[in-house]
């Protein structure tokens, strides 16, 4: 395992909002790859040009699986490593273990699955918007959160929904899912605890459906254990779920908060895509562009000496830690890369990864956003935040992109005659 004393240039922040943007554009601007320093001692390669990305994630020199491809790494020793590297799913597996483990989940997202989940994204939107209106009716005035009373609320029940998630068990598994985000700064007391909680609340959600199975994702990922162990074994079951109930929730939750802000701080760009909703879609797009819910994603092993030119090569072994986000705010792809415009012609972005281990979710994230983000705005169209850019209160993070809380006022709801 590589660790800080190989001497790191440059610390990883993990203060998110403004100061994640800059110091991606200062790592991307000092060279292919960096050396940076992550918590508890670990060292890795952060990788912020796009090309270097495409050209890094093509090939067979990057590994995502440390139990082969990272020496000296003994799983359970980091906690904050836990959700991104000591689970056994897809997302921490190269072929042939990669695509078995894909193939289990891959049913859920086809794009007839997912277009058949419209209506129940519909359903929940228009619930929780119901919820919101009757609250602004009964004290006009008020001012909400929006990422706890809509956009946490959007994708986390849908993908509840999904693997069948009961209701009552539902509060305490979002609750730890969403310390995995911000736990790097943890104690090893208090990281630990948050992986004792996860594998606890998989484990309880495992035993309902042996006991109540369903028409559910996490019904059919068991049975599929059940009947084949040497298919899906108990801890990539658990894995699996770790992965696909926390990644099916948390990205959405930051592009809805980040796209209705941008929405509201730009009412000309509003009334053209309210006048012309096939436009929602532009809106989702130039939002993941701008501001990536994922910014840098742990983590990757070189498997070969890597020359990338520039005086920097990494050696077989090393991790890597890409940078998803910073693609799109490049200004070498993207001319004012830092303005929100809906009708640039490129809104190219690296947010739902590359190659083979590019996110199966993103359809469904996106889909998420072109339902949520017009009703919301029929049904509240006077919406203002009630903070500039600079009072939001960022989520502690070098991985997630996400605010602790987006305070809002609502208006007067809309009414079909007006």
């Amino acid at each position: 395992m590589t660790t800080s004393s190989t001497g790191a240039e440059v610390t990883l922040e993990a203060a998110g909002g403004s100061r994640l943007y800059a110091q991606a554009d200062e790592l991307r601007a000092a060279g292919p790859a960096v050396r940076v320093a992550l918590p508890d001692g670990v060292t890795a390669w952060s990788v912020t040009r796009g090309d270097v990305i495409r050209k890094l994630l093509s090939g067979d020199r990057v590994s995502k699986d440390a139990r082969r491809n990272w020496p000296g790494y003994v799983p359970g020793v980091i906690p904050w490593l836990y959700s991104w590297v000591d689970v056994k799913s897809m997302f921490t597996s190269d072929d042939p273990d990669h695509q078995r483990l894909k193939q289990l989940v891959s049913r859920a997202f086809t794009p007839r699955r997912i277009e058949a989940m419209r209506p129940v994204l519909q359903d929940i939107v228009t619930d929780l918007l119901d919820g919101l209106e009757e609250r602004e009716r009964s004290a006009p005035g008020t001012v909400h959160d929006l990422r706890a009373d809509f956009a946490y609320q959007v994708p986390t029940r849908l993908i509840c929904d999904l693997f069948g998630v009961p209701a009552g068990q539902r509060p305490a598994m979002l609750d730890v899912i969403d310390r995995v985000l911000t736990m790097s700064g943890a104690t090893q007391e208090e990281g630990a605890a948050i992986n004792r909680d996860m594998g606890a609340a998989m484990y309880r959600l495992l035993e309902t459906k042996r006991r109540e199975p369903g028409d559910d994702m996490t019904s059919l990922l068991l049975s599929a254990h059940e009947e084949d162990g040497d298919r899906l074994d108990e801890n990539e079951l658990i894995s699996t779920l770790i992965l696909m109930i926390g990644a099916g929730s948390e990205t959405a939750v930051a592009m809805i908060s980040h796209a209705v802000r941008m929405m509201i701080a730009h009412p000309d760009q509003l009334a053209a895509v309210r006048r012309d909703p096939a436009r929602w879609p532009d809106v989702v797009e130039e939002t993941l562009r701008l501001h990536p819910p994922i910014m840098h994603m742990p983590l990757r092993y070189a498997t070969a000496d890597i020359d990338l030119g520039e005086g920097v090569v990494i050696r077989a072994g090393e991790a890597i830690i890409i940078g998803f986000g910073a693609h799109g705010r490049d200004p070498g792809v993207h001319e004012s890369p830092e303005t929100f415009d809906i009708d640039r012609e490129d809104k190219s972005h690296l947010t739902f990864g590359y190659g083979m281990h590019y996110c199966m979710g993103a359809p469904l994230a996106k889909l998420e956003g072109e339902v949520a983000l017009p009703a919301f705005f029929e049904r509240f169209p006077q919406a203002s935040i009630e903070a500039g850019s600079s009072e939001l209160v960022p989520q502690p993070s070098f991985i997630g992109n996400d605010m602790a809380r987006v305070p809002i006022r609502l208006g007067v709801p809309a009414t079909p005659e007006s």
